[in-house]
């Protein structure tokens, strides 16, 4: 089978960079892949923390560690100086790479299973910095109530297994295996909710019971998978906790720096065009907003609740 060259071109999709800014209260700002910095003024919390996006080179055939200037810069853009708490949404080096450097820097406890505190403990958290969770756990941080669900990789996953020693970099990617997957529902001392599903992968039945007005919702190798499997996807995660605004997140090529033009994953590893095709028609046939983020903007999906 040939290689579909090239990209998506999200100017297609131009229309859909429409999620409102937040003003005061709580706000979500996206940092790329599946990182989502969610404050209210107060408190805030950080899902993965990546920043150090480290070129596809170094990450096929070198080795790879957090880049400390990037996530100094990231930091000091959106101004989380504190952070409750840093939250990985499973281990792989896409989003935990820069995990335990950011929960080092803003005071954080490091949150997650046993693999994302491996690599707390590699980086030299000490254990009253790191919390290790089951699913069904919640757990108040600051102004959020945020329970763990069990969750997996969206197929294929290229390192999977527990990270079962503590991780020192820098080191081989594949050190960086997937270990727990996690959807993180969260809820504000506001009353709003959302569910953030980092890979777009679920556990059948995981989420009944769970309601989340708003579904950040990982789509990354969503669209080379069949359609049956998008629908399946999108039943387990949206229509499960009845959230009535999707915003679309890892859809971006991490390759990249964070200080260039976001893009979308190249055909090879992708195919946005498929996911949107799929979930347009799913969105439009059950009255659901679709929306994609705009980096580094602090931004307001509950304003799109009907």
């Amino acid at each position: 089978m040939r290689l579909k060259p090239g990209r998506p071109d999200l100017t297609r999709y131009a229309d859909r960079f429409a999620v409102p800014s937040a003003d005061d209260g709580l706000g979500v700002t996206f940092l790329g892949v599946s990182t989502l910095l969610l404050d209210d003024g107060e408190s805030a919390v950080m899902t993965d923390g990546f920043f150090s996006r480290p070129p596809l080179t170094k990450v096929g055939l070198g080795r790879i560690a957090p880049d400390p200037a990037r996530i100094d810069a990231a930091l000091d853009r959106t101004g989380a100086s504190r952070l409750a708490a840093v939250l990985p949404v499973h281990t792989h080096y896409d989003h935990a790479l820069d995990s335990a450097a950011v929960a080092d820097r803003t005071g954080a406890l490091l949150v997650g299973g046993e693999s994302a505190a491996n690599l707390g403990r590699g980086a030299g958290l000490s254990e009253e910095r790191l919390r290790v969770v089951a699913s069904g756990d919640s757990l108040r941080l600051g102004g959020f109530d945020v329970t763990w669900v069990e969750s997996h990789h969206c197929p294929p996953d290229r390192f999977p297994g527990a990270i079962t020693r503590p991780v020192v970099p820098p080191t081989r990617t594949k050190a960086y295996r997937c270990g727990e997957a996690w959807s993180l529902v969260v809820r504000h001392t506001s009353g709003r909710t959302a569910l953030v599903q980092g890979s777009a992968g679920h556990v059948a039945g995981a989420l009944a019971g769970h309601r989340a007005d708003v579904a950040y919702l990982g789509v990354g190798q969503l669209g080379l998978q069949d359609e049956g499997y998008l629908r399946a996807y999108w039943a387990e995660t949206v229509e499960t906790v009845g959230a009535t605004v999707v915003v679309l997140i890892h859809w971006d090529d991490f390759f990249r720096p964070l200080d260039a033009p976001l893009r979308a994953l190249p055909y090879a590893g992708d195919d946005l065009d498929v996911t949107m095709r799929v979930f347009a028609g799913l969105a439009a046939d059950q009255s659901v907003v679709l929306r994609f983020p705009t980096l580094w903007q602090r931004e307001d999906p509950w304003a799109l609740l009907s």
